[in-house]
């Protein structure tokens, strides 16, 4: 896929379009992509410009480093933060995680490396995890005297399951892609991660943008739900999108023997 536009946001991130595609690019390979105040700052603005684009039906969250996703928070920058520093910039990385996490289009990670910490928290934080054979995972925190904090104690159980995820985070072990993918800590293998993460992201693209976001609304909000709660969930979804534009267009094209233009609205 060839890049139509680009832009960055910050110092280190960057987004390109691939058609409706938009690729998250985590861009500070000096520091293992890190993740610094400024750094979350960007992440948090990259993912707002997304989520108000309509344009974009699927992201992939990449990275730029040869070998590492993302290692997580940047220490060399908290070794010199006072209590009231750390307490300052915490509002500031969590909506870093909380930016990807929201994101109202479905968002693949594609973890090539080390996802260590809160890098594994913002490849929890996607839809779908696609890794290659060079992938190592893991919720480091305790080794360090904290917790995860970018939502892991709550996206890996919902996962793996209460237990697992206890065993992961208590141990602080790492995770290679092997055991990573047979665990269900990742998704997909692959080859090259970011390849076949844009080629699944551009084959999701096709569908309609209305019904990729309503459906993910769905699958989210029912997430933890009783049965009955959850299909109140479903039937509002589907109550937003059964008289759109896009489902008059998909079932024309659907009897026209077409492919669908989707409005998007």
């Amino acid at each position: 896929m060839s890049d139509s536009a680009s832009q960055r946001f910050g110092e280190h991130v960057l987004v390109h379009h691939h058609g409706h595609v938009a690729e998250l690019v985590l861009d500070r390979p000096g520091a293992m992509n890190a993740i610094s105040t400024g750094m979350a700052r960007a992440l948090s603005a990259a993912c707002a410009a997304l989520a108000a684009d309509p344009a974009v039906r699927v992201t992939v969250l990449t990275s730029s480093h040869e070998r590492a996703f993302c290692v997580g928070a940047d220490l060399k920058e908290r070794n010199s933060f006072t209590d009231a520093d750390l307490l300052r910039q915490r509002p500031t990385t969590r909506a870093a995680y909380t930016g990807v996490l929201e994101l109202p289009m479905p968002a693949i990670a594609a973890v090539h490396g080390f996802a260590l910490g809160g890098g594994f928290e913002l490849a929890l934080a996607c839809d779908l995890i696609v890794a290659d054979a060079t992938a190592v995972v893991g919720l480091p925190e305790v080794s360090v005297g904290v917790i995860p904090g970018g939502g892991g104690t709550q996206l890996l159980p919902r996962r793996v399951g209460a237990a697992r995820a206890a065993e992961l985070i208590f141990t602080a072990r790492r995770v290679g892609a092997a055991e990573a993918r047979e665990l269900g800590l990742v998704d997909l293998a692959a080859e090259d991660a970011r390849t076949e993460a844009l080629a699944l992201a551009a084959r999701i693209a096709e569908n309609s943008p209305v019904g990729l976001r309503a459906a993910k609304r769905a699958l989210r909000l029912g997430q933890g739900l009783d049965q009955r709660a959850g299909l109140e969930v479903e039937d509002a979804a589907w109550r937003s999108v059964a008289f759109s534009g896009d489902r008059a267009e998909g079932v024309a094209a659907f009897n026209e023997k077409r492919k669908p233009e989707w409005p998007g609205e």
